[in-house]
């Protein structure tokens, strides 16, 4: 078409389509046939139902990929992923021409894999199998880009960068929360804005998973925090089958009714997802399409963010843990020269539980290889805690790569007022997103006044908005000097803080540079950020170890009114019996540069600390029996982990880690067991698959990774898997209990046949089922014994079942 998506967007509401799985089953795919095929198979079925949208009224049509990669359609295979992506492209083209109207949107899904550290998909792989899908989606004639159904933000960021790094279409991004708001990989709706706003995409949104009654608080959410148009396509209500049909529960007039009052509340662009048809969105359009559209307002929120959340760097200052920084640290210096990651991460870990928000990231060591370094701490640190971090470093190479491979939106320290530094990093902050650092020097220097820092501020705001970067991501540093050297260094920095404040800008300092060269250090830096909190500073940089900062930053909360009802400071300081010993120990680790604290089996199991757990274990072995651990260390604290999972206060990263680390330490209990003749009794043989016809397999290598830390022999069918061959498997093991998995609406009557094989031939077999597309009540009507909403709910179940027959057996 001439006219582009965003000008039709900032002019009227927009309309996407609705479902394509549940119409080609309706015009006969059958149960486990690839529905991607049928582009070149059935080209005339593809482009009735395109054309039957485009009548309906809807803008944006997709194109019948949401499965097409390479990890399905290999080379040498029956049918080659270019000829299935140009076959769909040309599908949709077609309809466009004919109706005279309407967008090709090229279809990008999700993998179906866990990236790692989770997964085994790294991260570049996944880049490259969503490039190679645009690269063949542009060169067919696709007007936009729609990556959708987005349960990993992770996997989200590699398909964002593959689409505008290849092509310069508009990029549209969706994902699927559950009804907590909460992705599979535990981000919520803030972060997730905060990384796709970051990386640029043009339009962000809600699809899939829910009904459009439970979208609603989720939309609330993404127009609190979005500044970009806003993108909701529902289900049609949630499933349920119905003589090996799936159904929904709401008609299409109650779907629209519902989708006229999202569109009320400020959605830009509405559709449909699983289960809607065109009628469907015939009905949305009619009660739409004269709604006024108020495109998201800016919101000046200055915001980074981790896989799982977000720190909004405003008023209530924000804590920057420095202990992972070599310079004045002898041992920093040697963990890094060993290769000591151990060692990094325990150090994470104590700032961490100490009040850090953040933590600063910097590895530049002369002779080692900065840029490898830190893109494996990176990694290794977003694999076992979930806090945003600071990039810090001065090499370009090494703060590219870090923020290619992070996990969230990142601080980034630093760039200055010099044109060479500007002109290096603003590119990396525009591509990638993050807040940056602003130091307010530059060629000449650090000026002495505030007036000249300011000017260098100035300098730098204007020279970021060349690059489409706003003040709202950036922190002015204005720096401390030593008043060792410059008694009035305080003062220039306090009144710089003032200055950028009244600019609307916000400010970081490096603290404890105030005192160096002094004795008694941490008597100035208490009173100096207590001073800068007072005179406006949002975010410091110090050491959260420290109980002389971290009283003063929480008597200063206080005092400022930030502490409601002094929760926090009575909270912490309140505990008497933890006083004295506490307060000892923090402050030895702090003076002697280490964490000041040790983790036992248990402790470094629920951090998921695997080498800690590794070391931990064997030194227990000499003190304990092998089986008196297991019971009484590792599966205490595997509870612990899961119960925080269920509860939301532990993410799908954390639990898998913790997994990860428990079977560390069990590899080591093992070798002694069986040097020793013991051996750790199974508790029972389960087995999984993800059903025919589906390449997606997360959620079952989740639960068998769970199953086997519980003692479980998991049999791994794979994925794509026929009914015949998980029914054959029950029956050959009697195994008690069988796990399936299915993503698509259009895999599950492949479930649904492969629970009638099992209750004909193996009748005392149960099935618990699991994926983005089930519910409960969907579960039960495909006659499964139980729904898992989650991996730690297959878990429980698995108990359940087992205990069950133990009980049966000695009764």
């Amino acid at each position: 078409m001439s006219c582009n998506i965003m000008e039709e967007i900032s002019r009227r509401k927009v309309f996407c389509d609705g479902g394509m799985g549940s119409l080609l089953q309706a015009r006969g795919l059958k149960a486990g046939e690839l529905p991607e095929t049928w582009n070149v198979l059935h080209p005339e079925v593809l482009r009735e139902i395109h054309m039957e949208y485009l009548k309906a009224g809807c803008d944006i049509v997709t194109t019948n990929t949401f499965g097409a990669n390479r990890l399905k359609y290999k080379p040498g295979g029956p049918f080659e992923l270019g000829e299935i992506v140009k076959a769909a492209v040309d599908n949709v083209a077609w309809a466009v021409k004919k109706a005279g109207r309407g967008f090709v949107a090229l279809d990008l899904g999700p993998t179906g894999k866990l990236l790692k550290p989770l997964g085994d998909l790294d991260f570049d792989d996944a880049y490259d199998i969503y490039r190679e899908v645009v690269v063949l989606g542009c060169r067919a004639g696709a007007d936009l880009i729609l990556i959708e159904t987005m349960s990993d933000g992770y996997e989200a960021k590699a398909a964002v960068l593959a689409a505008r790094e290849n092509s310069s279409l508009p990029v549209f991004a969706t994902m699927i929360f559950d009804e907590k708001g909460k992705l599979l990989t535990g981000g919520n709706v803030e972060s997730a804005v905060a990384l796709l706003e970051g990386l640029g995409v043009d339009a962000l949104g809600i699809n899939c998973g829910l009904g459009p009654m439970q979208m609603k608080g989720i939309l609330n959410d993404v127009l609190t925090y979005a500044s970009v148009p806003v993108i909701v396509n529902p289900n049609a209500g949630l499933p349920r089958s119905e003589n090996g049909v799936t159904v929904y529960d709401i008609d299409e007039e109650q779907f629209a009714e519902v989708m006229e009052e999202i569109g009320r509340m400020g959605a830009n662009v509405l559709g449909g997802c699983c289960g809607t048809t065109p009628e469907h969105i015939k009905k949305l359009v009619k009660r739409c399409r004269d709604q006024e559209q108020r495109l998201p307002r800016e919101k000046n929120r200055t915001v980074i963010s981790s896989y799982s959340h977000s720190v909004v760097i405003d008023r209530d200052p924000v804590i920057i843990g420095e202990r992972i920084n070599p310079t004045g640290k002898p041992k920093f210096k040697q963990a890094l020269r060993e290769h000591n990651l151990e060692y990094i991460l325990q150090e994470a870990v104590a700032q961490q539980d100490h009040g850090a928000h953040v933590l600063d990231v910097n590895v530049g060591l002369p002779e080692i290889d900065e840029a490898r370094m830190m893109e494996e701490v990176v990694r290794e640190l977003q694999s076992i805690m979930d806090l945003p971090l600071q990039i810090d470093t001065s090499d370009i190479k090494a703060m590219e790569r870090a923020m290619r491979i992070y996990n969230g939106k990142p601080l980034i320290n630093s760039v200055n007022g010099k044109k060479e530094s500007m002109e290096a990093v603003f590119p990396l902050v525009k591509k990638y997103g993050g807040v940056v650092v602003a130091l307010a020097l530059d060629e000449d220097g650090i000026p002495d006044t505030a007036g000249g820092r300011l000017e260098i501020a100035g300098k730098i705001y204007d020279k970021a908005a060349e690059y489409g970067i706003k003040a709202k991501d950036i922190l002015i540093d204005g720096l401390c000097l030593t008043v060792s050297s410059d008694s009035k260094g305080a003062l220039t920095t306090l009144e710089t803080l003032r200055g950028v404040r009244q600019l609307g800008g916000k400010t970081i300092l490096g603290v404890s540079n105030i005192s160096f060269g002094l004795p008694q250090r941490e008597n100035i830096n208490g009173a100096f950020f207590t001073m800068a909190l007072a005179n406006g500073l949002n975010a410091a940089i110090i050491n959260p170890n420290s109980e002389v900062m971290m009283k003063a930053y929480r008597s200063f909360r206080v005092l400022a009114d930030m502490d409601g009802q002094c929760r926090d400071y009575i909270g912490i300081y309140g505990k008497k019996e933890e006083g004295a010993g506490e307060k000892s120990r923090a402050e030895a680790g702090a003076r002697e540069g280490g964490t000041g604290q040790s983790h036992g089996l248990g402790s470094c199991i629920r951090r998921g600390l695997k080498e800690g757990a590794y070391e931990a274990a064997k030194a227990l072995l000499d003190k304990r029996e092998a089986l008196d651990i297991i019971n009484e260390e590792m599966i205490p604290a595997l509870d612990d982990v899961g119960k925080g999972f269920e509860q939301g206060t532990v993410f799908l990263p954390q639990l898998l880690m913790s997994a990860e680390a428990a079977r560390a330490a069990f590899d080591v209990i093992k070798d002694r067991m069986e040097a020793s003749g013991q051996r750790q009794e199974k508790k029972g043989t389960i087995i999984l698959a993800t059903v025919k016809g589906d390449i997606h397999d997360i959620g079952k290598n989740i639960v068998k990774v769970l199953l086997e830390n519980y003692a479980y022999e998991v049999v791994d069918l794979g994925k794509d898997v026929a009914p015949e061959h998980i029914t054959e498997a029950a029956v050959r093991g009697r195994v008690p209990l069988v796990g399936l998995s299915a993503l698509m609406t259009t895999t599950v009557p492949s479930m649904e046949e492969t629970i009638k094989q099992l209750r004909k031939d193996a009748p005392w077999v149960k099935v618990m089922v699991g994926g983005a597309v089930l519910t409960e009540e969907y579960a039960r009507t495909i006659g499964a014994d139980h729904y898992c909403r989650d991996a730690m709910a297959s878990v429980n179940y698995a108990e359940s079942v087992m205990s069950g027959i133990e009980r049966a057996e000695k009764g």
